[in-house]
């Protein structure tokens, strides 16, 4: 067991549910088993295209998706990880976040990301650009969808979570210490660990205690215990991945039993 101090935010479990490979009844039930397994946040990801396996696979579309589980689950936050700004609208898609807030109960995490899978952007004509380009668009977009969601009526059910992905130093660190409840990262924990203290100078930068935004990352190999590091380094969300046909939740039970040991010191 860790000797850390307990972390600011409680250790959470999440899995993403990858919309590929798979009939739609897989997917509703694998969602259902995350529920009754006692997850707290199922995820999908917005992309048009499966990002493994045969390019051509069986695939759906994230929002509407995340309606049919606000429908289908009753205690389970939702999200993406991560929707694309540059896919619609920035106050559309406010506009679909707040419905899908209220249809869940107050479930919803909106998890937002610059994009990067060009042939997402090519096939359903949208401009890819550079990544700085993409990034300069979330950009603008971030302070247009907190207005239009402060202007909806009715409002959404609570202060909307935001989760930003990426790990950019100068841009998209920097919309994370501006806006994000949430800051998803990927690398390993050398990685993490330098770029949580950039976050931490933009936070300083803009006036905002860095503790205030929960840290999460992909599920680390080696397990469990090999996560106590990456706790004591600040993150406490971790996330594991699986894709269908069959979406194996074999290892959920393990990773939720050391959430509780955690949560409960």
């Amino acid at each position: 067991m860790s000797t850390a101090q307990p972390p600011r935010h409680p250790v959470r479990i999440g899995v993403q549910i990858q919309p590929q490979h798979a009939e739609y009844p897989a997917i509703r039930d694998a969602v259902r088993r995350c529920e009754d397994m006692g997850v707290d946040i199922a995820f999908n990801w917005d992309h048009f295209y499966p990002l493994s396996g045969d390019p051509d696979g069986l695939h759906f579309e994230c929002w509407t998706m995340l309606a049919a589980w606000a429908e289908q689950t009753e205690r389970i936050e939702i999200g993406a990880l991560v929707t694309c700004g540059g896919y619609r609208n920035p106050d559309l898609l406010a506009d679909m976040a707040r419905t899908v807030d209220h249809i869940s109960g107050g479930r919803l995490i909106l998890g937002l990301g610059a994009g990067w899978f060009a042939k997402d952007y090519e096939n359903y004509g949208y401009e890819f650009g550079s990544a700085g380009d993409r990034l300069r668009l979330l950009a603008d977009y971030l302070p247009r969808i907190r207005r239009r969601l402060s202007e909806l009526n009715p409002p959404p059910t609570r202060e909307l979570p935001m989760l930003l992905g990426g790990g950019g130093e100068r841009k998209t660190l920097r919309m994370v210490a501006e806006h994000a409840t949430t800051w998803h990262a990927f690398g390993d924990l050398d990685v993490l660990r330098h770029k949580s203290t950039v976050l931490a100078e933009h936070c300083a930068a803009v006036g905002r205690d860095p503790a205030e935004i929960e840290r999460s990352t992909s599920v680390p190999s080696g397990g469990p215990e090999a996560a106590d590091a990456y706790l004591e380094a600040g993150f406490t969300l971790f996330t594991l991945s699986v894709s269908g046909p069959d979406y194996d939740l074999s290892e959920v039970p393990d990773w939720l039993a050391w959430r509780d040991r955690h949560n409960t010191v």
